[in-house]
């Protein structure tokens, strides 16, 4: 009969990928033959490791004593990394020899390692340096190329896409030959917020893994649903929201094999639903859905969504008192000032929580008593501002960012120059300074930002330096101009193809400096080819639109309305009277007061007394003057009328 370990040797050589089971059961039997074997020990852990049984393995690794655990480095090293124990794996690592480590087999694990727990610029530079050294194994390339292309995507989740090379951050014809190619650089457009060209590659992943001849249809499914969630994910962001949510009741969400997805996937859809749910059922139904494992453990710009999810449906729960001191918790315990998006979207969400939702003077108050309390919460600084510009006033402010800014320049710590100089800072401060028409402060704020930018030595906002670069080049001073050519420069130095930086270089130094920019005139456009679908003639003759001058003095006061356009005056219809007949004589008294007219008659006793009293038609009353006594003058007074018949008429009897 032969010996266990005769067995165990001719097990391994004729094993698949489809045995371990058998390789444990023939290691455990040659283990209690010859327990001081190393080989039978050390192909348990192998078999336990292919069984996805890690804890088990690490408790073998640990019995076997000093021996087999240094024998098993790599192993102990996988197992810990495989059940989310990323420190422990990166000593153990760490903990192997030099020649062990330099290996191509620990190097992949090291990137893995540094993948998983997110430092992943060390990931992307062992999979770009593995990639272009010779000796790899038959289908590495491929493996390797998959890896990159997840590493630069999370690069790209993670603000951090500058550090990527030009030709890595745009998708190639190379990437759709295999699905996991071209599904990693569907999410590297995702994170770059190219939809369009994301739900291209997303629809050819889908393609070839159904096409796919390697894969049983367990397989296919286990692929196909991730790329499902992804691309109802990119449907929801270009608003087709029924058709994402169609897409998403075909997905069996229960049927999904990682965690992490499956959590994902359930959060999507319940965003989807929650304008026709109650809150607090889809708050109970994400709080059973989301619950992750040690082991299974989202990547921190996944959880930092599903939290700010969490807190959303908090404030439509209106529970207010507990979010204003949970995120208080939160806030006073990171490092402050921050530019983090996490942190400041907790100082947005605890502002609404103290306002209760509300907008308008109230809330304005509120917020501006909070920021007193926390002077560097960035989140409380512009939910401030945004408050103001509801309301229309954006004077206020900007002197209240401006207040901000400059408290941060008083400390002159990297934490709080990072913040004072942050990209969405300045874009906010550039904003408010174009509405009040303030051009010198634009380009004095974007110059102080290009020059912190350009000084730094891993920090890099390319889209800050460009805008930058751009504004200075349209000032007239000499110094502006300066500034932009160095602007231009830097950004020329990270990428040589970005034609925004190369056409700013040449035209910062075209007149001072011709040998500089001579080396990059071939790569911009030839004059010819970019007129050679115009017609100047037609131009001259269709005419030259121009705007007029303003000769205005400027003013600090604030400009009064346009003037309406002056219009032609318009003559007024004639208007003739009801009873108007061509040919007679209108009335020549039309225009006097009834009383004064000839026709006017009065009505009543008194009313003929006083017309007959009037002069037009009436009694004209006879004066005479009297001479007064001693010569003192004389007075006209009414001539006393004659009695009738030289008689006075008798009283009657009382």
């Amino acid at each position: 009969m032969a010996s266990p370990a005769a067995t165990l040797t001719s097990l391994l050589r004729a094993s698949t990928i489809q045995d371990h089971d058998e390789i444990l059961k023939a290691a455990n039997a040659a283990i209690k033959t010859s327990k001081g074997d190393i080989t039978p020990q050390r192909t348990r852990v192998v078999a336990l490791l292919k069984l996805d049984r890690f804890d088990d393995a690490l408790r073998v690794i640990v019995e076997g004593g000093d021996a087999l655990e240094k024998e098993c480095l790599f192993e102990k090293s996988y197992a810990l990394y495989k059940s989310g124990q990323l420190e422990k794996a990166k000593k153990s690592l760490e903990a192997a020899p030099a020649a062990s480590k330099s290996s191509r087999a620990f190097r992949h694990l090291a990137a893995q390692i540094a993948y998983r727990a997110e430092k992943f610029p060390d990931a992307a530079d062992t999979y770009r340096h593995l990639s272009q050294e010779p000796g790899g194994l038959a289908g590495e390339e491929n493996d390797l190329k998959i890896n990159l292309l997840a590493t630069n995507a999370q690069l790209e989740w993670n603000g951090l896409g500058h550090l990527l090379q030009e030709q890595e951050r745009l998708p190639s014809r190379d990437h759709l030959e295999a699905f996991e190619t071209a599904y990693n650089a569907a999410c590297t457009c995702i994170a770059r917020d190219d939809l369009d060209r994301a739900s291209i590659f997303l629809k050819r992943a889908q393609d070839l893994c159904e096409a796919s001849e390697d894969l049983s249809a367990d397989e296919k499914k286990a692929e196909l649903l991730p790329i499902m969630v992804q691309n109802a994910y990119v449907l929801a962001r270009r608003g087709k929201e029924v058709e994402a949510v169609a897409l998403h009741k075909s997905i069996p969400v229960s049927e999904i094999p990682e965690a992490p997805t499956r959590a994902v996937a359930q959060n999507n859809e319940a965003v989807l639903n929650a304008a026709e749910k109650n809150p607090f059922l889809t708050q109970r139904l994400l709080q059973s859905a989301t619950k992750l494992s040690d082991r299974d453990k989202l990547f921190e710009y996944q959880a930092s969504t599903l939290r700010r999810n969490k807190y959303s449906l908090n404030l439509k729960a209106q529970k207010f008192d507990g979010l204003q001191s949970s995120t208080s918790k939160l806030i006073l315990q990171s490092p402050s000032p921050t530019a983090s998006t996490e942190i400041a979207g907790l100082g947005v969400i605890n502002a609404a929580a103290h306002t209760h939702l509300g907008i308008g003077p109230d809330a304005l108050k509120k917020t501006l008593s909070l920021l007193e309390k926390r002077p560097t919460d960035v989140g409380l600084l512009l939910t401030s501002i945004q408050l103001y510009m509801l309301e229309n006033n954006p004077g206020p402010a900007l002197s209240l960012l401006n207040a901000s800014l400059k408290r941060l320049e008083v400390t002159t710590t990297p934490s709080h120059e990072d913040v004072r100089f942050a990209p969405g800072l300045v874009a906010v401060a550039v904003a408010l300074y174009r509405l009040q028409g303030r051009q010198n402060s634009i380009r004095a704020e974007l110059a102080k930002a290009s020059t912190y930018w350009r000084s730094r030595s891993k920090g890099f906002a390319p889209s800050l330096l460009r805008e930058a670069g751009v504004e200075l080049l349209r000032s007239s001073d000499p110094q502006d101009i300066t500034l932009a050519g160095k602007t231009f420069e830097t950004l020329v130095a990270k990428s040589e193809k970005d034609p925004t930086a190369v056409a700013g270089l040449v035209a910062s130094f075209a007149n001072n400096d011709y040998a500089k920019i001579e080396p990059y005139l071939q790569n911009l456009a030839a004059v010819e080819r970019l007129t050679a679908r115009i017609d100047a003639k037609e131009l001259l003759d269709a005419g030259v639109a121009s705007t007029p001058t303003s000769t205005i003095p400027s003013s600090k006061k604030r400009p009064a309305d346009r003037e309406p356009e002056k219009l032609a005056k318009r003559r007024r219809k004639k208007r003739l009277p009801k009873d108007y007949e061509e040919g007679k004589q209108p009335d020549p008294e039309r225009w006097l007061p009834l009383r004064d007219r000839s026709t006017y008659r009065p009505k009543g006793k008194k009313g003929r007394k006083r017309a007959q009293e009037i002069t037009q038609g009436g009694v004209v009353r006879e004066e005479e003057t009297l001479e007064l006594v001693g010569g003192a003058g004389a007075v006209k007074v009414e001539k006393a009328s004659g009695v009738q018949g030289g008689k006075k008429k008798k009283k009657g009897k009382k």
